[in-house]
């Protein structure tokens, strides 16, 4: 459910903003620290239970989010280390919120950024980082392990990920094709 908070590690949630309208849930998770990765919602307040860092990111492709992925990641980490649960969230916890959560997961668990979409993707079927984000994660890749597991190909949409190609090879487009 879109509206869900989903766990992505035992010490790592990721939600939209929809999710924490549920303040019991939030705080039946045992959540310690927010990361509200939006421009326009404010922070709620969890009356001092709940530390909250913001990022703010706009969601579109221009955006640079690629300057707090160290940061983020390295929060997280220490946060994560010290037994507190995190949340990241975003507006619709689906481009922003999911990007920051493979930059965790490729800086700190040592997966590659192929693997850790996937792995989040597990977790939140419905996360879809925009273009702008997916190239600013192929260079953080480059740059931590000096080798890319995704790579950035034409499309008719323009640059997607080659994951996106993957995942619709299979579909079957309905217009266009030839009525006999």
């Amino acid at each position: 459910n879109m509206n869900s908070i989903h766990e992505i590690t035992p010490t790592l949630y990721l939600c939209g903003v929809a999710a924490l309208q549920n303040k019991e849930s939030v705080l039946n998770k045992r959540i310690g620290l927010i990361v509200n990765a939006t421009i326009d919602l404010g922070n709620q307040s969890w009356n001092g239970k709940i530390d909250i860092v913001r990022v703010p990111v706009n969601d579109v492709p221009t955006a640079q989010l690629s300057p707090y992925f160290d940061k983020v990641a390295d929060l997280l980490h220490k946060n994560c280390q010290n037994g507190t649960r995190c949340l990241v969230h975003c507006v619709a916890g689906v481009s922003r919120s999911a990007t920051l959560c493979i930059v965790y997961l490729m800086k700190y668990h040592r997966m590659s950024l192929r693997d850790a979409h996937t792995h989040v993707k597990s977790r939140r079927p419905f996360i879809r980082p925009n273009a702008g984000f997916w190239k600013q994660l192929v260079e953080y890749e480059k740059k931590i392990y000096g080798r890319n597991s995704v790579k950035m190909v034409q499309s008719s949409i323009g640059l997607i990920p080659d994951v996106y190609v993957a995942e619709t090879r299979n579909m079957v487009p309905f217009f266009g094709r030839s009525r006999r």
